[in-house]
C-alpha cells in the first residue's frame, strides 16, 4: 500500500551555511562598519547581537534572505523579542523543527475533511499518510502544499 510521511525538518548544514554567510555580509557591509554585530548558532537557536534595534532589523532581513537562498523555508523561524542590556541588543531566533501535536492534528483533520480515500496517522513528530492509489497521495501532497499551516512541510519516504 503506497504511503508517505509529512514532516517538518530543517537542514542543519544549510542553516549553518546561512549563518556563516550572514556573518560574512554583516562584516563587509558599509552600514555595519565599526560595529560588533554578529550571528551565533547554538543547537536550533540563532542569536543576533548588535548595537541598536534598527541594526537587528537589518540583520534579521539579511538572515531571512540567506535562509531563502539556501533553500530553507523562513516559516521555521520563531523570532523572539529583542533584549536590551547596556550598549548591546540581543534577539533570539528559534528554529522550529518537528510537527507538534496541534499541527499534526490540524493536518489529519484537513485530510479527513476533504474525504479523500486515504488514512492519516500521527507518529511522534510526523504524520504518515497511506492510501490505495498513488494519485490520491499526490492529491494530498498538493492539498497540503496549498494550505498555509504556518510551518514548513516536507514529504519523505514516498513508498509505492
Amino acid at each position: 500500500m503506497p504511503s508517505f510521511d509529512v514532516v517538518s525538518e530543517v537542514d542543519t548544514h544549510e542553516l549553518t551555511n546561512a549563518v556563516d554567510q550572514a556573518n560574512k555580509e554583516v562584516s563587509t557591509r558599509f552600514d555595519f562598519k565599526g560595529t560588533d554585530a554578529s550571528f551565533e548558532l547554538a543547537q536550533h537557536e540563532v542569536v543576533l547581537s548588535g548595537e541598536s534595534t534598527f541594526q537587528l532589523g537589518q540583520m534579521l532581513d539579511i538572515f531571512r534572505i540567506k535562509l531563502s537562498r539556501r533553500g530553507v523555508d523562513v516559516d521555521c523561524m520563531d523570532v523572539q523579542k529583542a533584549e536590551e542590556s547596556g550598549l548591546r541588543v540581543r534577539q533570539k531566533v528559534i528554529i522550529k523543527e518537528g510537527l507538534d501535536s496541534e499541527s499534526a492534528k490540524k493536518i489529519t483533520k484537513l485530510i479527513k475533511e476533504k474525504k479523500l480515500k486515504v488514512q492519516a496517522q500521527i507518529q511522534k513528530e510526523q504524520v504518515r499518510v497511506t492510501g490505495k492509489k498513488r494519485d490520491e497521495l499526490q492529491a494530498v501532497m498538493a492539498l497540503l502544499k496549498a494550505e498555509d499551516l504556518g510551518i514548513p512541510l516536507q514529504f519523505k519516504n514516498f513508498r509505492d
